[in-house]
């Protein structure tokens, strides 16, 4: 993984609400994508942000990365996650995608549920959405979507990592996290890691990983 940044030159949006809008791209087979989508829900609560989700997708970040035969597999059985989440956000908008992305990743990464089917068919169910949604998984008419640059973002998003946020301006990979920070401590680390991402001349910070992933 390597942690870059884009600066894009866009002024610092804020919602309706009045709140900064921080966009949050994902795939929502990622693990420490989880972890950080979590982080930034409980940073939604200690500061004044906005977050909004969009797809992304592993496979197309890897297409031209040499990886393992076991790995090429993982990234092709993640495709059926994403095409339903760009068909449900076509079906209902992308305000749909925040909480489809919590319906199937806590039964992804939480519960252990491999059967991917039977995510996408129980995350739909809950939310109220059509069940033939769930026929979008199998289809390659929803591929593109996740190779579209965003507006304002074209480079931070392709070939960068998952998961991409942008806020005021700057695009940037990560965190990554093998834990949920929450409270206090979730907002500490979303203003440290806006201030690296706002410094034009910040390239890079990693250390080696000792921990396992939690998800609680």
């Amino acid at each position: 993984m390597t942690s870059t940044m884009t600066t894009t030159g866009d002024e610092t949006a804020q919602t309706g609400s009045g709140r900064e809008r921080v966009d949050f791209w994902f795939d929502p087979a990622c693990p420490f994508c989880w972890i950080t989508s979590r982080w930034i829900v409980e940073t939604e609560k200690v500061r004044n942000i906005d977050a909004h989700f969009h797809v992304m997708s592993m496979a197309v970040l890897n297409e031209t990365t040499e990886v393992s035969d076991d790995y090429r597999e993982k990234l092709r059985s993640s495709w059926g996650p994403v095409r339903v989440a760009v068909a449900a956000s076509e079906f209902k908008k992308e305000q749909i995608l925040s909480p489809l992305y919590t319906a199937m990743g806590s039964r992804i990464h939480n519960q252990g549920n491999h059967d991917i089917s039977t995510v996408i068919a129980e995350a739909l169910d809950e939310l109220g959405l059509p069940p033939e949604l769930a026929e979008a998984a199998e289809s390659t008419e929803y591929d593109n979507a996740p190779r579209k640059p965003p507006r304002g973002n074209r480079e931070g998003r392709q070939g960068r990592g998952n998961p991409t946020i942008h806020v005021n301006g700057t695009a940037f990979f990560g965190p990554v996290l093998t834990r949920i920070p929450r409270g206090e401590d979730a907002g500490r680390i979303w203003d440290a890691s806006v201030t690296l991402a706002g410094y034009p001349y910040f390239f890079e910070l990693k250390r080696e990983r000792k921990d396992t992933l939690h998800f609680d």
